[in-house]
């Protein structure tokens, strides 16, 4: 905004509560640069939806910008879907997700649209589910994923269960960005009432079964139901599912943190709730050391993305990263595929441009497919949709931990990848190894690969000013040399006509020995990525090399 306080002057002025009001003028009075950073821009409805710092301001999630984009939203689905309109709706366990799950679920009834809204917070993959199971014409979950506590998130999906891509998402865009005035939102009941109708344990139900239908190894899991698990939701909605998933699977020795069972928007034990951050493991890996529990299951507030930790050869817990979980599960569920003769040249899976080519390498081992595709799930779900009638997807997964089996959830899924790795230990385990072992044989098949994420972190304005510079210097100037070995190729994610995927604002740099460095801005966090990779035996003094040279 050229002029962020008439925007200021505006929220005092205009047809905001009085709450609001207080809250603006105090900001007003006692710190300007925050007020600067909550007003200077709107805050972007992307083409994932919405996720922010919560509070007041056009550049806050809050009620009056979840309104608007629910407003664009409705009008959206008005203009273009004929005959019964519907939208699901759900919300995980940060502040104020239930109140805007609620606001959302009223702008919508009160444009004529019918909802179905989950009675309390559910993970996102069943979000995905219920939008298929109530054929809905779209969805809407309110999170923020990972995010620290002061995030919250909106994110849209379509009627085949995954979030909007390309057409949708950017006419849907253009629909939000045209609500320029809180008074344009149906806050208030409409002329048209389409209705509330709450959803519950009908869906759970349903959703566990199909999920648990994808179990492979029921035999082995029947012999090893007393491998020991810890498992973690991170104060989020992972704990009304993923524990009944497991124990229906048939595993008898479920541990939980207590403390970190209660769904809490503060997160209150933790700094970040990200299964990624070792810190965030640390409770349920000292749960796991005091009960002898062989493996740690963390699921993220909205159940969407697991992390593990293992024993290695010497007992000590170790947390594997999402490449390794990915790459491991791909190993096994294709293995098994393969032993109950189920592959053949239809079926494919799907990974993300920057997650370990460990598992394209194990797919081309077993003559499987595997598309390579922009970073985030929905464009996983994307491959799945176009390949619907020609094609079976196997699983798919991303470095940022999230994986997914199967096609009735559209998106990552916790509690599927839950299932899969206790049933993956137990196929381990009638080999006699461990997840740490089976993971050292795979390495000894296929090489070694070792990978690194690391960001840097820039916020408010000027930070992201920063982040832009430093991807166009990339561009401008970039590396001749990684890890000591020529550059021989660079891939420009803004060029789709060289690409073949849509235009992404990421840089890759591979060199002679095909170690890969990639660049890229979050989507959703003031951090600049990079993701390193490298492979052979000196893999892992190749990634120190990189982070050297990349990370000043």
């Amino acid at each position: 905004m050229k002029d962020y306080k008439e925007a200021v002057k505006s929220w005092i002025d205009g047809n905001f509560d009085p709450e609001t009001k207080c809250k603006v003028i105090e900001l007003r009075n006692t710190d300007p640069v925050a007020l600067e950073d909550a007003f200077y821009k709107n805050l972007e409805f992307g083409t994932g939806g919405l996720r922010g710092i919560m509070g007041v301001g056009t550049n806050r999630m809050n009620k009056y910008t979840v309104g608007m984009a629910t407003q664009g939203l409705a009008n959206y689905i008005k203009k273009h879907v004929d005959g019964e309109k519907s939208v699901c709706i759900s919300f995980d366990s940060r502040n104020n997700s239930k109140l805007f799950a609620k606001i959302s679920a009223e702008v919508l009834s009160n444009n004529g649209i019918k909802v179905y809204l989950f009675d309390n917070l559910r993970p996102t993959p069943e979000l995905s589910y219920s939008i298929r199971a109530k054929k809905a014409t779209a969805g809407i979950m309110i999170t923020a994923s990972h995010n620290p506590k002061e995030y919250n998130g909106y994110k849209v999906f379509w009627s085949d269960g995954g979030q909007i891509t390309s057409p949708v998402d950017k006419d849907i865009v253009a629909e939000v960005n045209a609500i320029t005035d809180p008074d344009e939102v149906r806050f208030e009941e409409g002329d048209e009432f389409g209705g509330i109708e709450i959803m519950g344990k009908e869906m759970d139900e349903l959703y566990m079964r199909d999920i648990l239908s994808l179990a492979l190894s029921p035999e082995a899991v029947a012999k090893h139901t007393d491998i020991k698990i810890v498992y973690t939701p991170l104060h989020g909605c992972g704990v009304r599912l993923v524990p009944e998933c497991l124990h229906r699977l048939g595993m008898k020795n479920i541990y939980h943190v207590p403390e970190q069972d209660i769904s809490d928007g503060n997160f209150p034990t933790v700094a970040s709730p990200n299964p990624e951050e070792p810190a965030a493991m640390k409770m349920a890996i000292e749960k796991a050391d005091e009960v002898g529990a062989d493996i740690v299951i963390a699921t993220d507030p909205d159940a969407d993305r697991m992390g593990i930790a293992v024993r290695d050869d010497k007992g000590k817990m170790v947390q594997f990263t999402g490449n390794q979980t990915a790459s491991m599960m791909t190993y096994y569920i294709l293995s098994r595929w393969k032993e109950l003769g189920k592959l053949d040249s239809s079926k494919y899976c799907v990974k993300t441009i920057v997650t370990s080519e460990l598992i394209a390498a194990i797919c081309e081992s077993f003559g499987v497919k595997c598309y390579n595709v922009l970073t985030g799930f929905k464009y996983i779900a994307e491959i799945v949709k176009a390949h619907e009638n020609d094609g079976e997807f196997i699983c798919g997964g991303e470095e940022s931990y999230g994986f997914n089996v199967g096609e009735f959830v559209r998106d990552k899924c916790a509690q599927t990848a839950a299932i899969m790795i206790a049933e993956c230990a137990a196929w381990a385990a009638e080999q006699g190894l461990t997840l740490y072992g089976l993971m050292q044989k795979i390495y000894k098949e296929y090489g070694l690969y070792v990978e690194k994420m690391v960001y840097i972190v820039r916020k408010g304005k000027t930070g992201a000013e920063e982040i832009q510079k430093i991807m166009s210097d990339y561009r401008e100037n970039p590396p001749k040399e990684i890890a000591g070995k020529k550059v021989v190729k660079v891939i420009d994610y803004l060029e789709p006509e060289k690409t073949g995927l849509p235009k992404s604002n990421v840089l890759q740099f591979l060199n002679e020995d095909g170690d890969i460095v990639s660049v890229r801005p979050s989507g959703t966090e003031p951090k600049i990525k990079f993701y390193f990779g490298a492979k052979g035996d000196n893999a892992p003094a190749k990634i120190e090399a990189l982070k050297d040279q990349f990370i000043s």
